[in-house]
């Protein structure tokens, strides 16, 4: 009898995380994943808070045309890509998002603040976790995992 594998399509590889057999490594990958996305959330919020403050004071001094329009892009994009980066669905897209976002923030802080440490650390961190997720995805406990688990059935 042949068994008949059938090829991965986009989907399944998008959604499929690097492989680790660590059952502690996965957890701690979970908690860190559901952290760092629900403590992102606040950033969007704060932005929603003071649209036209931060339209003038961030979006304005980076240079970037419609500063209320992209304030808006950045509070929803932080919010909406936290909240399903903290549940690991779409992990991938969403830590993109993200680490766009960060890599806009380290620039803004670059350019007003020079490297000063202060105003650059916060932003990098995050960066720095948003690409690994990036690179890594969402890990074994995340939705992205049962999807991928769910076509690779189907």
């Amino acid at each position: 009898m042949t068994m008949i594998q059938t090829k991965p399509t986009l989907l399944s590889g998008i959604l499929q995380s690097t492989a680790s057999e660590s059952r502690a490594f996965q957890i701690v990958w979970t908690f860190f994943r559901a952290l760092v996305g629900l403590l992102m959330i606040h950033n969007g919020f704060s932005k929603l808070a003071d649209v036209q403050g931060f339209a003038n004071g961030v979006v304005s001094f980076i240079g970037f045309p419609y500063p209320r329009f992209f304030t808006y892009c950045a509070a929803y994009a932080e919010i909406v890509s936290s909240i399903l980066l903290a549940l690991g669905l779409f992990t991938r897209l969403n830590a993109l998002t993200l680490l766009f976002t960060m890599l806009t923030a380290v620039s803004f802080h670059l350019k007003k603040d020079g490297w000063q440490i202060p105003p650059l650390e916060t932003a990098s961190l995050y960066a720095m976790w948003f690409g690994f997720f990036l690179v890594n995805g969402g890990g074994l406990f995340s939705l992205d995992t049962a999807i991928a688990r769910w076509l690779r059935k189907s």
